[in-house]
């Protein structure tokens, strides 16, 4: 082999790889084999042989340059053992440069080059020593050693030396080309990798939105409901209360018209930063993820409920007609704004469960404020026969909710029935 490009898909005939490659090496072996074949014709004299025998034997040894690219050391072998006979120059050092070019140990390329050196320089110190005995030349015996070495270093060397030099930058160019394929082949990894992210953030996005838009219209809407269905109860037969389970409606609807509106102002912040960062992240994916992760997390850093309005909403519930208890222990105090909205929405989601599945139900809730952690238990007695429930729908998307939350923080969530018939939500949230 010699190490020059080797394409998969070849577009010339046997060994080369393209026909213009072709095209060449056999216009260098013509032209050697027509070398070979003149300077074949003094050899022969020489020799004593027919001339025609020399002729013959110059063009079969200047043709045998067309497998260069096949074989350089067969090539390099032929000029060496022609050296002798004076002929061959172009199939030396042709021969030479493919060697040193090609993809072959040094060891192999500097024996090869030295036994060609010594040849030339053997061939060359005789032949000047003869021309100077018949008196072709009338020079000092220095130049008989100086003709020799001149000759044969200026016949060996350069072809060597470049070949050396195409090689090695043949080789450099083929491993750019190879760390550029990789580059590519890891950009689009990273790009296939940063898509997955994106749409990892995406979804966690969606699943984080809906459960806050679940936790802050469920609740408020559940009471509207029953306040509403109160009102048509007692609408004629008690005009006061009516008045003030009507006011109690509005307020609820106000209440969840401004979480509403703090849900989408985050939103909308969210949207101008996503559109900040695509303008200055090359890759838009790695954008998009990047953007929906600070999206959530502004989210969550957001100020939203905190413990302090769980007796709020244990009276909104009791407002409307739920018998509830809440009781405290330990000293309460303050916590991560993460860990405090998490702790409310549980509550909150646990009584908006009662409200729709266990209407009329005694309900309990209990908030255990402890050294590393804070509990809390909302647990609800079976409910009455004669009760009904407002017929409220369900998403069956609460308990998950809640799960999900607390889980998020590191926390341990329990909810299932009763062995008395209730239901019991249980939820334990580290302080930090």
């Amino acid at each position: 082999m010699t190490g020059e490009d080797h394409v998969t898909a070849r577009g010339g005939p046997w060994w080369w790889a393209r026909r213009r490659s072709a095209v060449f090496d056999v216009s260098l072996a013509v032209v050697s084999a027509l070398e070979c074949a003149l300077e074949g014709i003094p050899f022969a004299r020489e020799a004593g042989i027919p001339v025609a025998a020399g002729v013959v034997f110059g063009l079969l040894a200047g043709s045998v340059l067309v497998v260069r690219r096949r074989w350089p050391i067969a090539v390099v072998l032929v000029s060496i053992a022609i050296t002798p006979a004076e002929m061959g120059f172009l199939l030396g050092v042709v021969g030479l440069y493919t060697l040193a070019a090609a993809e072959l140990p040094r060891r192999i390329i500097a024996s090869l080059a030295g036994m060609s050196l010594v040849g030339t320089l053997i061939v060359t110190f005789v032949k000047t020593r003869q021309d100077m005995s018949r008196g072709d030349l009338d020079i000092g015996d220095w130049f008989v050693p100086f003709a020799a070495i001149t000759m044969s270093l200026g016949f060996t060397a350069p072809p060597v030396l470049l070949g050396l030099y195409v090689g090695a930058r043949r080789r450099l160019m083929e491993s750019l080309r190879e760390r550029a394929d990789s580059l590519e082949r890891e950009l689009q990894l990273l790009a296939e990798r940063a898509e997955e992210r994106a749409e990892w953030a995406r979804n966690e996005e969606r699943t984080r939105i809906a459960r806050e838009m679940h936790d802050v219209v469920a609740h408020r809407v559940s009471l509207m409901v029953v306040h509403a269905a109160a009102l048509q109860a007692v609408a004629r037969k008690d005009p006061e209360k009516a008045v003030r389970n009507a006011a109690l409606v509005g307020d609820m609807g106000r209440q969840a018209l401004t979480e509403l509106r703090e849900m989408l102002g985050v939103l909308r912040s969210g949207g101008d930063g996503r559109r900040e960062r695509a303008a200055s992240v090359p890759l838009a994916a790695v954008g998009v993820a990047a953007a929906a992760a600070a999206a959530a997390s502004r989210a969550a850093d957001d100020e939203g409920p905190c413990l302090a309005e769980i007796e709020e909403l244990v009276g909104q519930s009791a407002a409307a007609g739920m018998v509830v208890a809440l009781s405290v222990e330990g000293d309460a105090r303050s916590y991560a704004p993460q860990v405090e909205q998490t702790a409310f929405r549980v509550v909150q989601e646990a009584l908006t469960n009662v409200h729709k599945h266990a209407a009329g139900a005694k309900t309990y809730v209990r908030l255990a404020h402890r050294v590393s952690e804070i509990a809390m238990q909302v647990e609800n007695e079976p409910p009455e026969e004669a009760a009904s429930s407002a017929r409220l729908p369900s998403g069956g998307n609460g308990l998950v909710g809640m799960k999900e939350r607390v889980s998020a923080l590191g926390g341990v969530f329990v909810s299932g029935p009763t062995d008395a018939g209730g239901f019991r939500v249980s939820a334990v949230i580290p302080a930090s």
